[in-house]
């Protein structure tokens, strides 16, 4: 990853987390360094982006967060999420994969196979659940 690309994805993350959803929390959480960064370009513009963390990192289990699209309704997000499944597989060996999603977005994940698996709790003012996703083609 060059520092250009670095920056456009850092960039992003602050203009939809901090700016587009008014939250103040950190973002550079120590993760990203052990993390693997998806992301996808439409005519030099960052349009869906992603992050998958290795077991014991953000979470317990492999996990995936930091999932963004800038344009939304056009289906960049699910194929970011296909696509950072395929990698924490690939790469993880991942036969569980966690997310902190967003409530509102519960339908987004369970269209790409996870299901709810904990209540609703707050993470930096915003009502999560944790989602999980089951390889069952092993």
């Amino acid at each position: 990853m060059t520092v250009d690309e670095l920056y456009e994805l850092l960039r992003v993350r602050s203009e939809v987390f901090v700016v587009e959803q008014n939250c103040v929390y950190q973002d550079l959480d120590g993760d990203d360094q052990k993390s693997i960064h998806l992301w996808l370009t439409i005519a030099d513009k960052v349009v869906a982006l992603a992050r998958v963390c290795p077991a014991g990192t953000h979470m317990q289990e492999v996990s995936i967060g930091r999932v963004i699209t800038t344009e939304r309704g056009k289906g960049y997000g699910k194929q970011m999420m296909l696509h950072a499944i395929e990698a924490a597989k690939e790469h993880f060996d991942a036969k569980q994969i966690d997310v902190e999603a967003q409530e509102y977005a519960k339908g987004f994940y369970e269209s790409v196979g996870f299901k709810q698996s904990s209540d609703t709790f707050m993470l930096d003012g915003i009502p999560h659940i944790r989602m999980t996703w089951i390889n069952n083609s092993v």
